[in-house]
């Protein structure tokens, strides 16, 4: 019950965005944030490693200055969320496709100086992950039950397919840095963001 109950959203807010419905297949890298397996296959990670991933991440985002802070997203349900995100705590977005050099090529018109990478799918945004790791850029990731995590640094346990679980992730994680910061509340934040906008994919 207390576990619950420090819990940054109820548990049922993350069991109704299917924050906790993973994949059929498993990876190794994966097997730590797993809570059970469902008769249908499907693992479900644990909550409570996702909450507490979420603390750490907006803890650690807040160590740079947040223009210097890049949020990519390849996934179509990650994009407006990932958009929002970065507009609410003042970092860098590219959303869509990620033009290939875009952090090692300083000839393009595309090209930028993070000083972190924040990956909505390590599968998907692989191109921009390489990138970083090449740049030595550190790499935090939303990770689903099948992801590799190599090159991950902070790895957030979440659905990262699913257009609510991606939406609640952002929206909670943008919460989060800004009370860090000492910029909003619970209640202020509720009232300004309606959690429904961040899961329209227009």
């Amino acid at each position: 019950m207390s576990e619950e109950a420090s819990l940054l959203l109820p548990y049922e807010s993350y069991e109704e965005n299917a924050v906790n419905i993973g994949t059929q297949q498993k990876s190794a890298d994966m097997a730590r944030f797993i809570e059970k397996v469902r008769e249908d296959g499907l693992y479900l990670l644990d909550v409570n490693m996702t909450d507490s991933r979420i603390r750490t991440t907006a803890a650690f985002l807040n160590k740079y200055d947040s223009s210097r802070i890049m949020v990519v997203s390849a996934r179509q349900y990650g994009q407006r969320p990932a958009r929002m995100f970065a507009e609410a705590i003042g970092a860098k977005e590219r959303v869509g496709r990620f033009i290939p050099g875009s952090l090692t090529n300083p000839a393009l018109r595309s090209y930028v100086e993070p000083d972190v990478l924040f990956v909505t799918d390590p599968a998907s945004d692989q191109q921009a992950l390489r990138e970083a790791v090449n740049s030595g850029l550190p790499v935090i990731g939303i990770v689903d039950a099948n992801n590799n995590l190599r090159n991950v640094d902070i790895a957030v346990p979440a659905n990262n397919k699913g257009r609510r679980s991606l939406a609640l992730i952002y929206w909670l994680l943008a919460r989060e840095v800004l009370k860090v910061r000492g910029e909003t509340t619970d209640e202020d934040w509720a009232a300004a963001n309606d959690i429904e906008e961040w899961q329209s994919t227009f």
